[in-house]
């Protein structure tokens, strides 16, 4: 079934710094098609339903949605972004979805914090997905902060996933720039023939700090999990990685780590894999080091400056 198209409206009381984030972290353009729900300031500033896709308000006593999604929905969107322009906000936020059997969906989510002032702000959100058999979830989340104010720019995301038998999960986050500092914590557990393909992708500057760990458990037979982490890391910021796989069954796991490391950075990348099964098959790969220097003279040659051809090779590396 086609989905519903809704109309972004003034009544919505989005700024155009407002669209702007939405933009950077959502690609939204003034338009959304399908369900979405709009965070501004620890407020709802926008939400709509459609036939399949329902949003409610947490009744528990906590701050978030319930998205439930029916069996199935296929070719729908539901878009989840927050946004912050307040200096001083800090807030955690549950979100919970629920994908019924045989669904195809995107889920695009994502933050973005424009701090101007002096105090921190602050965003941890806790997403859990719970899908059901025979299913396929794209999961995009972007991270970004902006803003001349000294108060830090803070997203600490949770993402807790359990994929039913023959579902996929397929999860892209992105750090564009301006995060100050950031904890992501993921935990997947994948049933039979279940498959998670997790692709990380990193920018840290200055004196950011960025800690990633992520849990993926391969509990039924002929499950799959794989991981893509690619990081550069410049100025004197901090990153560590800790990727972790483990397999409980008859599966198979790969994790591959690609750093870049520049300036006085310093990146420590640890992945582990773990077999309780004489059938697991798992794998990991990491790599750190700098910009090749016959790369950055190829580019040169096509009459880019050093700087030019560095940003190229960068956005190349990330995309």
């Amino acid at each position: 079934m086609a989905e519903k198209q809704t109309q972004l409206v003034a009544s919505e009381n989005l700024s155009e710094l407002d669209l702007s984030l939405l933009n950077k972290i959502a690609d939204i353009e003034g338009e959304i098609n399908g369900a979405y729900n709009i965070r501004k300031d620890t407020g709802c500033s926008g939400r709509a339903n459609t036939e399949n896709i329902t949003i409610t308000s947490k009744e528990d006593g906590h701050a978030g949605i319930d998205i439930r999604i029916k069996d199935g929905t296929k070719n729908e969107c539901c878009h989840i972004p927050v946004i912050i322009t307040e200096s001083g906000i800090e807030e955690t936020v549950y979100n919970d979805f629920y994908i019924g059997d045989d669904c195809d969906i995107t889920v695009i989510a994502g933050c973005g914090i424009s701090n101007c002032g002096q105090d921190a702000s602050r965003h941890d959100g806790i997403h859990a997905f719970h899908i059901g058999k025979n299913s396929r979830v794209k999961y995009l989340e972007k991270h970004y902060g902006e803003g001349d104010g000294s108060g830090e720019r803070v997203m600490n995301p949770e993402t807790l996933v359990d994929i039913g038998e023959n579902s996929v999960f397929d999860m892209e986050t992105s750090q564009i720039a301006g995060v100050d500092s950031t904890e992501r914590l993921t935990t997947i557990n994948c049933a039979e023939n279940a498959e998670v393909i997790v692709t990380e992708r990193l920018l840290t500057h200055g004196r950011q700090h960025a800690d990633s760990r992520l849990d993926i458990r391969l509990n039924g037979e002929n499950s799959k999990g794989r991981v893509v982490s690619r990081s550069v890391g410049q100025g004197e910021s901090v990153q560590n990685f800790y990727p972790n796989i483990t397999g409980n069954a008859a599966c198979f796991g790969h994790v591959q780590c690609d750093s870049i490391i520049m300036d006085s950075s310093c990146i420590a990348s640890i992945p582990a894999i773990t077999a309780n099964h004489p059938e697991a098959q798992l794998i990991h790969e990491a790599a750190i080091g700098r910009i090749a220097g016959d790369q950055l003279l190829k580019m040169q040659t096509l009459g880019l400056t050093e700087e030019e051809a560095e940003e190229r090779i960068l956005k190349g590396f990330l995309a």
